[in-house]
């Protein structure tokens, strides 16, 4: 199994990075190329979702990225640092603005990615990700 940790400062300009880097992987992964721009489109909005909570909560932790060719499967880890991001504490206007858009973004991840799963816990926030892969044959 092979795996690329990505780590980045909480800039969106660092989240473009993140997009190309995951898609390299993947196309070298085996993933099919019809699906390398939902790839990158499912790790944009991750990574935006990660740099968001960071900057609201004032964190200077960097985001995390782990990309992991496994047999048959691609998968990506996006992980913030903030304490049950699953879910905002609501409260205030800026709040349930900011809440409303981290559920935009998960929806829009979910629209493009069958298997995906979001966790929290008091260390962070993960998004799991993962698609079919079919490394390409060895040569001859």
């Amino acid at each position: 199994m092979a795996t690329v940790e990505l780590r980045f400062s909480a800039q969106p300009e660092h989240v473009r990075t993140a997009r190309l880097v995951a898609a390299a992987v993947a196309r070298r992964a085996g993933v099919d190329e019809a699906v390398l721009d939902e790839v990158r489109l499912a790790v944009g909005e991750a990574c935006s979702r990660a740099v968001g909570l960071h900057r609201s909560h004032g964190l200077t932790a960097p985001v995390r990225v782990v990309l992991s060719e496994e047999e048959k499967t691609f998968s990506i880890e996006v992980g913030d640092e903030v304490s049950g991001s699953g879910g905002g504490a609501g409260g205030h206007a800026a709040d349930e603005e900011a809440e409303g858009e981290d559920e935009m973004g998960l929806a829009v991840i979910s629209g493009l990615v069958d298997d995906m799963e979001v966790s929290s816990s008091e260390d962070g926030g993960v998004i799991r990700m993962r698609w079919p892969a079919a490394p390409p044959p060895a040569a001859t």
